[in-house]
């Protein structure tokens, strides 16, 4: 394992060159064309997965597609899933409801457990669309539970939204500098931290008030943003993603820059927690551990200028685990052909081994499952 530790300046896996003992292919079918994914895995993840009790979702709107990533007799089981353009991910607290956010829609599945046991192989949850509420194309990105509320990270028009069936969407807050709704990608709000149920902090490329203002100088006007005092807490960061609250503490990818970073919320203060070789974005935690995505990114003017792209040929897409407590690399998921961008990366706790049938089951070479209510 070509891995370098610093515990006090944070892990550093580059090149992430960990050794694959084991690898594996998967040929998937994409929603307009075919599509071959092939990935390879460190040997002892599956046995990882199946020790934390958990599965994982990795969404790629690039590819079209939600990878479902859990284990089965310690082995890893992938499968794709097949979306328009997916983005974040939400799971509420009971586990039983998913939303999936895509292309103009919120779609919502929910977990059928005396279902899943009734599969081949037995899982621990099966989660079956039930229904979508159609946004119009608002650019949503990460999303989180308040009970039964869901809130989305509205980006097209700046704002938090929550949703209703009378309406595309209902703004709830907005950053101060944000003069007006309006469908325009002011700053590009993009991530959303959870504190105690409710929203918390948000992620903005910029503090700018018109439209595409972001884009100027995304590489150091990155901010972290208070959404209960309105306050910026933390700036200069590079496209940032993912905040998320932890052990008292802010974790947040700055992306441009393919680090985690871990801020202090009463001062501001950061550190790199991490580097990666890989624009991050997408960040799950549970307990000591967090899985962290990884994508290659295109030659296109979003991502011209931030400084992973002076690496671009040795920037990996997929999945590092690392252990936030000791500092160390456990293992990855590498996609080598297929899937080029991840944006969000999600833990089903306490399912090992799950399986869903998305809205294009069909196109996912899955059989249909019906179910109707008791006579």
């Amino acid at each position: 394992m070509a891995l370098k530790h610093d515990i006090h300046a944070g892990i550093d896996v580059e090149p992430m060159q960990l050794k694959m003992n084991e690898s594996a292919e998967q040929e998937t079918v994409d929603i307009s064309s075919q599509r071959e994914v092939r990935y390879e895995h460190s040997k002892d993840l599956g046995q990882l997965l199946s020790e934390l009790n958990l599965s994982l979702l990795i969404t790629t709107y690039q590819a079209g597609k939600i990878a479902l990533v859990g284990s089965h007799e310690e082995k890893l089981a992938l499968s794709f899933h097949n979306f328009d353009r997916p983005m974040g991910v939400a799971i509420n607290d009971d586990g039983d409801t998913m939303a999936v956010a895509a292309k103009n829609k919120i779609w919502f599945l929910r977990d059928a457990p005396e279902i899943a046991t009734q599969l081949e192989p037995s899982t621990a949850a099966c989660f079956l669309t039930r229904s979508a509420q159609v946004t119009g194309e608002i650019q949503a990105h990460e999303m989180g539970f308040v009970g039964d509320k869901l809130w989305v990270v509205n980006t097209l028009f700046s704002c938090l939204c929550t949703l209703d069936p009378n309406f595309s969407f209902v703004p709830q807050w907005r950053p101060r500098f944000i003069s007006s709704l309006a469908p325009e990608d002011r700053c590009h709000l993009n991530g959303l931290a959870m504190e105690a149920g409710q929203p918390r902090f948000v992620t903005a490329m910029g503090e700018t008030d018109e439209a595409g203002g972001w884009r100027a100088n995304k590489v150091q006007t990155g901010c972290l943003i208070d959404i209960t005092t309105h306050e910026v807490i933390a700036r200069g960061f590079a496209m940032p993603h993912s905040p998320r609250v932890h052990d008292g503490q802010i974790w947040l990818l700055d992306s441009g820059r393919g680090t985690l970073v871990r801020l202090d919320p009463n001062t501001g203060n950061s550190e790199i927690a991490a580097r990666f070789p890989g624009y991050t974005r997408g960040l799950a935690i549970h307990g000591r551990y967090a899985f962290i995505g990884l994508s290659r990114i295109r030659e296109t003017s979003t991502f011209g200028g931030v400084p992973i792209a002076e690496d671009r040929d040795r920037l990996k897409c997929g999945v590092a685990v690392i252990d936030l407590q000791e500092s160390r690399l456990l293992g990855q998921l590498e996609f080598k052909t297929g899937v080029e961008e991840v944006f969000d990366v999600s833990v089903i706790a306490g399912k090992p081994l799950a399986t869903m049938r998305g809205p294009f089951s069909e196109e996912d070479g899955k059989n249909t499952i019906w179910t109707v209510p008791d006579a």
